[in-house]
């Protein structure tokens, strides 16, 4: 049986060189931000990336979608107070709308009057957000959002979470993996403490894939972000509903979730009913980063989806 490394080993094999990265620094809403994009592709819109883990950078999602690179320039950035963007002022009152603020903002700023957007996991939370505050300004300023393992509409996903971690963890046989996640107390997370927060993402890494072999291979990411870590907290204390917000989000939209993921595919299930113009596609095999567990599946989905109704190149 070919387990997903192997599959993902493969698929590389098959790509052309990665795209240059080119590095700009973007002033938008007082601050300067860490912009990063490749070429343009002919006439195709760009396509903006927006990471999640909200401690992270950009890195989370590059080079991981550079098979994107192919037919549209992709367009990243470090979010406010990660990687290499400006720390806030008052950066104790950050939250995630502030985030989802900036998205309309760095358009503007880049001189883009139309893209497509792609959201990851918190992500895909802030990708809707932003969404519906950019098109309710401007209706045509995103053509098409896709999802990825994104965040549900609301925060009832969250709480169940840190027992699914552990359940898939314990049922994999990674002893291991379970006891240093077993040794983690959930409600550290809802305290600023970026070292909390670090210890905890870091020991929960492993549950996020179905391939635990996938899993040992890679490294666990280290995040560094105080804001970040600042906006975790309050979401985990307080909670979220976003169902107003989101109400009337009309843009065509891809809810792509690795069927394997703890964070359940029934969440997928409900924003894609939620959203007046979305369509599911579940991808087999693959837990919290289908780019990587089922990248051909993957790939696949978002090209066709995002080529549909596109200018030829």
């Amino acid at each position: 049986m070919v387990n997903a490394l192997s599959r993902y080993l493969a698929f590389r094999r098959t790509l052309p060189p990665r795209p240059p990265l080119e590095r700009l620094t973007v002033r938008a809403r007082g601050l300067d931000f860490a912009v990063y994009r490749t070429p343009r592709v002919g006439d195709a819109l760009p396509l903006l990336c927006i990471n999640g883990g909200l401690i992270y950078d950009h890195t989370l999602l590059w080079p991981a979608l550079a098979p994107l690179a192919q037919h549209r320039q992709l367009i990243l950035y470090d979010q406010r107070g990660r990687g290499a963007s400006q720390v806030p002022p008052g950066m104790l009152a950050s939250r995630i709308e502030f985030d989802a603020g900036d998205v309309a903002a760095l358009r503007e700023a880049l001189g883009i009057p139309r893209w497509d957007v792609l959201g990851h996991s918190w992500g895909g939370g802030i990708a809707m957000l932003a969404t519906a505050l950019d098109t309710a300004a401007q209706p045509d300023a995103v053509r098409r959002l896709v999802l990825v393992n994104a965040v549900g509409v609301t925060s009832r996903w969250l709480a169940p979470l840190h027992q699914a971690g552990l359940d898939r963890l314990h049922h994999a046989g990674s002893a291991e993996a379970y006891a240093r996640l077993r040794e983690q107390d959930v409600r550290s997370l809802e305290s600023p403490d970026l070292a909390a927060h670090v210890a905890y993402t870091q020991a929960y890494f492993p549950a996020w894939f179905a391939d635990q072999h996938f899993a040992r291979s890679v490294t666990p990411p280290a995040g560094d972000s105080a804001t970040g870590a600042v906006v975790v907290a309050r979401l985990r204390r307080e909670g979220y509903d976003w169902t107003e917000r989101l109400r009337d989000l009309a843009v065509p939209t891809l809810v792509v979730h690795g069927a394997a993921d703890v964070l359940p595919l029934s969440e997928a299930e409900h924003t894609t009913r939620f959203l007046r113009k979305a369509r599911l596609v579940p991808i087999a095999d693959a837990g919290h980063n289908p780019f990587w567990e089922a990248p051909d599946a993957f790939f696949h989905a978002v090209d066709a989806f995002l080529a549909e109704g596109a200018p030829a190149s």
